[in-house]
């Protein structure tokens, strides 16, 4: 096997120029970088990350804990973060919510040596927020947040769904439906209570319960619960899916009933992924104008934490704006 000492031979460099290539480039001058990265192609060296690690405290790895691979935003997110860490010269162990039972994947997570933690799956009162604090490494939470603060990226779901509610009432729908996720998570329950705030707010009466409905988020829940909001005495004209996916699996179920979108019924989505826009579905939908999405934002954000050893609080919430497209109309 060949060794760091066979690469400073072939280099013609000491071994421990070659040490510091490997943990510290900055501190060699560009010719003997350029002969120990030749050195090392030539001889096909792999450095042992292990070792390495050891020695600068540093692993060079972060663990990225995701949503559900069925929702799209996921699917985006964790694409863009893999990419960005791989540009910054980080690995990322990458792991997906499957269902609300998250200790597998958290006994996973702090049994690795990683040098942060970015995470999507966490719940607003879960108890696994004060063990991740005691790592003492940073942690970033996109999309979703803990209560208890922390460091975050989001969006104001709250304003989303209250946007929701008014684009709806504007187009003169008053019969509405909510099609949601588990009111566990900040992102569901915000969007709840900003989308029924704001029905009530405008026409002075309460959201009809019976017009929400909550699901693990799955197709088959998704399919099942149209079904059962369709059937109501006073149906829809209108509903508000609380993520882009779950407008997805709606719309699919609804044209397989028969209904025309947006003929029968408006559907307004949440989260505005790239496949919102596409000309097959163009889902009207809700998300932040920026050009980065919150999964970018947050390892943008964990990384200078990490390299520049700061403790300094990275709390963003991001305003929401309107994608009207063609799942929309007036009543």
């Amino acid at each position: 096997m060949v060794s760091s000492k066979d690469v400073a031979k072939h280099a013609g460099v000491s071994q421990s120029t070659v040490s510091r290539v490997l943990n510290d480039p900055s501190k060699v001058n560009a010719e003997n970088v350029r002969k120990v990265q030749d050195a090392m192609k030539v001889l096909h060296y792999r450095p042992n990350s292990v070792a390495r690690s050891l020695v600068s405290n540093q692993t060079k790895t972060i663990a990225l804990i995701s949503g559900p691979l069925h929702n799209p935003f996921f699917v985006e997110t964790t694409t863009s973060i893999v990419n960005y860490a791989e540009a910054r010269g980080y690995r990322t162990m990458v792991f997906f919510e499957h269902t609300d039972e998250n200790k597998p994947i958290y006994d996973a997570v702090l049994s690795a040596r990683v040098d942060g933690i970015l995470l999507s799956s966490i719940f607003r009162e879960d108890p696994i927020f004060e063990e991740l604090k005691g790592l003492n490494i940073p942690i970033v939470m996109y999309n979703r947040k803990h209560n208890d603060g922390g460091n975050y990226v989001e969006i104001n779901n709250e304003m989303s769904g209250a946007l929701a509610a008014s684009h709806l009432l504007d187009l003169g729908h008053t019969s509405l439906g909510l099609l949601s996720g588990p009111n566990h998570t900040s992102t569901f329950h915000g969007r709840k209570l900003g989308f029924t705030a704001e029905f009530e707010k405008r026409t002075g009466e309460k959201f009809p319960p019976e017009m929400i409905i909550e699901t693990n988020t799955t197709e088959a829940a998704i399919h099942q619960a149209v079904l059962d909001l369709m059937s109501r005495k006073h149906r829809p004209t209108a509903i508000f899916a609380a993520t882009d996916s779950i407008a997805f699996f709606a719309v699919d179920k609804l044209q397989e009933a028969g209904y025309i979108i947006p003929d029968d019924i408006s559907i307004c989505g949440m989260d505005n992924v790239s496949l919102a826009s596409h000309r097959s579905f163009q889902l009207t939908s809700i998300g932040h104008k920026g050009p980065k999405n919150l999964g970018l934002l947050g390892v943008e954000h964990l990384i200078d934490m990490i390299e520049r050893q700061t403790e300094e609080d990275v709390q963003i919430t991001l305003e929401p704006t309107l994608f009207e497209r063609n799942t929309t109309k007036p009543k």
